[in-house]
């Protein structure tokens, strides 16, 4: 009995420490790919290829590291958590394949712009319009999980059950659209806002002031602080109004904690926005930035103990004691290295440009 509760204890530590690397990796990816993301975004109403082009250049240094992050959460999801993983990807199919799409367009298009002579407005609008679906269509995943997805038991795998053992396997049991719901429709606009507002602050970070994108990401980025401001709003009421689970922590015991957290999100909205308006665009984009850990992290926290809301618990869907433990010892010590990797790249490529001078390198 005592070595039973000691298994029980190892698998829900480490499951909870998987939880935890799991959002941060996920993390990661929304925080720095997010920005060129959105930078892609404002490519869409870019007056020429010669912009477009000079946005991709300013981004050409460390698009593809900020990526490894979505890769890595991948890994993670399936050596941690396979049952989410099968499941979730199953309800999933849809938009995650839309969302592969547009990260895949933006690559071949990172790839044939600077080479392409008669094409180079069509790999420009590749590039673009693959910007505005991934996040789109990652929102409405996001706002799908949220609301859960129906599982169940299905028949046991015919080697076991041919020797006489039964064990059911859990399986997603809804249908292809089960995912399309109001709100996960409402959740893809907010990730574009989000990406969108990144995405400005981010290309006024990279273009030097007076620069003609650098004026333009200006005036957008002022416009889409406000636009993310009313989504965040509509966001929580509607999240409090439908989600018994959020409801119940953000107006439980420990209400103030979270009223608390509000309130320094909103000074750190503040920050973003003062440090905008007096061109210092590098801390305006580190205070946004603040901003997408916070808000992640108040939802990470809101959902557990479930990785998925109303469908499976952290430790329920984790992998057994033995399989947590070897993937504990040969992965975890790759996080720190990626951080520093991913941190190099950013500081090797941090200068500033104008639209002239970075244009001839797409």
């Amino acid at each position: 009995m005592e070595l039973s509760s000691d298994i029980v204890r190892i698998v829900s530590a480490l499951s909870t420490w998987w939880w935890m690397i799991l959002g941060l990796m996920f993390l990661l990816y929304i925080a720095l790919d997010g920005a060129d993301l959105g930078a892609g975004i404002f490519a869409l109403f870019s007056k020429d290829e010669e912009e477009r082009g000079a946005i991709m250049a300013s981004m050409a240094g460390f698009w593809d590291g900020n990526e490894t992050w979505l890769v890595v959460a991948g890994g993670v999801l399936f050596g941690a958590f396979p049952l989410v993983y099968g499941s979730a990807f199953n309800f999933l199919m849809i938009p995650l394949m839309i969302a592969l799409w547009g990260i895949i367009s933006r690559a071949v298009a990172f790839e044939f712009h600077i080479h392409a002579r008669s094409s180079k407005r069509l790999w420009g609008w590749a590039f673009a319009i693959g910007s505005l679906t991934a996040p789109f269509f990652a929102g409405v995943s996001l706002g799908a999980v949220l609301q859960g997805f129906p599982m169940k038991s299905g028949i046991a795998m015919s080697g076991i059950a041919s020797r006489g053992f039964t064990t059911p396997v859990m399986h997603y049991a809804g249908g292809a659209m089960n995912f399309l719901t109001p709100f996960s429709i409402w959740t893809g606009f907010g990730a574009v806002i989000a990406a969108g507002l990144a995405g400005g602050l981010f290309l006024c970070a990279r273009f030097l002031p007076g620069d003609v994108i650098h004026e333009r990401a200006k005036s957008w980025t002022n416009l889409f602080s406000y636009l993310a401001l009313i989504a965040i709003v509509i966001t929580l009421v509607w999240s409090y109004a439908i989600f018994p689970w959020a409801a119940a922590k953000w107006t439980g015991p420990n209400w103030w904690i979270w009223a608390i957290w509000f309130v320094i999100v909103l000074f750190f909205a503040f920050k973003s926005m003062t440090n905008h308006s007096m061109q210092h665009d590098f801390t305006a984009l580190l205070w946004g930035e603040g901003v997408v850990v916070l808000l992640w992290a108040a939802m990470w926290a809101t959902m557990f103990p479930y990785i998925v809301p109303g469908t499976w618990t952290v430790h329920a869907a984790s992998n057994p004691a033995n399989s947590m433990a070897v993937f504990t010892l040969f992965m975890t010590g790759f996080v720190p290295v990626m951080i520093m990797y991913n941190w190099y790249q950013i500081w090797v490529f941090r200068g500033r440009f104008t639209k002239k001078s970075v244009y001839g390198a797409h």
